[in-house]
C-alpha cells in the first residue's frame, strides 16, 4: 500500500500506522492500543516466519503476550481496562476530563513494553 499511495518509509510511519488504534480501534473500545501495538512490535522483530510451523510458533508469542497483559492489566479491551464507553464526543471529554488516561492508558502502554521485551528476551 505505501507504494501504491507513494507514501515514505520513515521514522514518522510507525506513529502513524498505529494512531487508529487509539481508544481501542477509532474510540470504539475495542482493542487496546498498547495491546495492538505490541502485538506490532513484536511482528517487526519475530515476523512472520519461514515455515507454517514457525509461523505458528510466532502466533503463540503473540497469543503469550496477551496472556500476560490480561494477568497484568485485567482486560486487553479498552472498555472493559477503562470502564469508559468513549465513542460518543461527551464520553470522550468525560475521559479526558477523567484520571483515567494516566491511571489506566498511560501504565497499559508501559505495561505493553515490558512484556513485549521481556518476551523477546526468552526467544534469545
Amino acid at each position: 500500500m505505501c507504494q501504491e499511495l507513494g507514501l515514505e518509509m520513515d521514522e514518522n510511519i510507525f506513529p502513524q500506522i498505529a494512531f487508529g488504534f487509539a481508544g481501542g480501534i477509532g474510540n470504539t473500545g475495542e482493542a487496546c492500543g498498547a495491546v495492538v501495538g505490541g502485538v506490532m512490535a513484536l511482528g517487526l522483530v519475530l515476523g512472520r516466519g519461514g515455515s507454517m510451523e514457525e509461523m505458528m510458533a510466532n502466533l503463540d508469542i503473540a497469543q503469550d503476550f496477551a496472556r500476560r497483559f490480561r494477568e497484568r492489566m485485567g482486560h486487553v479491551t479498552c472498555r472493559d481496562l477503562t470502564g469508559c464507553d468513549i465513542s460518543t464526543p461527551e464520553a470522550r471529554m468525560q475521559y479526558m476530563d477523567s484520571k483515567v488516561p494516566e491511571e489506566v492508558c498511560f501504565p497499559a502502554v508501559g505495561t505493553a513494553y515490558e512484556i513485549v521485551m521481556e518476551v523477546l528476551k526468552e526467544q534469545e
